[in-house]
């Protein structure tokens, strides 16, 4: 007769486990519903990444927006209304070459994005992780209602992260073009890209390198 291999369990490819409780506490304090996290959410931020964090953060819903924009990355567009990053300072900026000639994507605009990278740059990874494990139940709640109620959150931010860390590097000047009211990259191939890694073109390759570096340790310990 025929051997009927067992079907292979359904679960997430890389599991997230919780933190352990601290010293002389034998479990940790209950999570808050989902819908009231914010300002437990917003404390622990503050005390892995500093107080300017709270200066650059949209401070309602911020697990579903950072559910929701990690989850649309890889795609052409992250809505506004979903981010949970607020407006950047300062305008977008662009070199051009006399009055009709190339347009390109100034270095001046590069320290736009000063104050993001700035925080993550010098935040302890270990005290990320830890927080993100800590929180990762609502993570997950906001994945399933999200449109996603048999998948993983954690595995789609490994799915995510190898996107993002996939991103070429093109040579710079960078081209762009104008056809309507917002600029595109004139390279198709560029153009092509996902709103990830087009915003990780827009920070400057220094920049750009100081995240890939950070998501690659990320990913080391997020990931089975």
């Amino acid at each position: 007769p025929a051997v009927i291999e067992p079907a292979e369990e359904a679960g997430p490819r890389h599991p997230i486990s919780p933190p352990e409780p601290p010293p002389g506490q034998r479990e940790l304090v209950p999570l808050p519903p989902l819908d009231d996290s914010d300002a437990y959410f917003l404390l622990a931020l503050v005390d892995v990444f500093g107080t300017d964090i709270e200066s650059v953060l949209i401070k309602d819903a911020l697990i579903d927006r950072i559910v929701a924009s990690v989850d649309n990355l890889p795609r052409d567009h992250v809505a506004e209304k979903i981010r949970p990053v607020g407006r950047l300072p300062d305008f977008f900026q662009t070199d051009t070459s006399g009055d009709n000639g190339p347009i390109f994507l100034s270095p001046e605009n590069y320290p736009r994005y000063d104050p993001l990278i700035g925080v993550m740059a010098i935040a302890d990874i270990d005290a990320i992780v830890d927080a993100y494990r800590r929180f990762y139940p609502l993570f997950q709640e906001a994945y399933q209602r999200l449109g996603y109620p048999d998948g993983y959150f954690n595995d789609r931010v490994v799915e995510v992260i190898d996107h993002l860390l996939a991103t070429p590097e093109p040579q710079e000047p960078i081209r762009l073009v104008r056809p309507h009211v917002l600029y595109e990259f004139a390279d198709p191939g560029l153009e092509a890209l996902s709103t990830g890694q087009k915003l990780l073109l827009r920070v400057g390759p220094e920049h750009a390198a100081t995240v890939k570096q950070f998501l690659r340790e990320l990913r080391a310990r997020v990931s089975r």
